[in-house]
């Protein structure tokens, strides 16, 4: 079996993982436990997302025309 990444958490009582896997008996296994961010760490994410959304998508970002599309998704849905 090659090397896999799950998420889990812990309910208090056993480790659940958050997402259906098939284990075998006995495989070994590594667990990190992370670090519960602080509010003030998830504010600070936050804001570096939003300055980043904003330069990316800043007032001086032109507009585009569906004319400068030169080929249309025909599965877009969005019409």
């Amino acid at each position: 079996m090659e090397t896999k990444t799950l998420r889990a958490h812990f309910d208090g009582n056993q480790i659940l993982l958050d997402e259906p896997f098939e284990l075998e008996p006995n495989v070994e296994l590594i667990i990190t436990v992370l670090p519960k961010p602080s509010d003030e760490e998830r504010e600070e994410w936050a804001r570096l997302s939003l300055e980043s959304l904003a330069r990316a998508y800043g007032e001086d970002e032109p507009e585009y025309s569906l004319d400068s599309i030169k080929e249309a998704n025909p599965e877009y849905e969005g019409r």
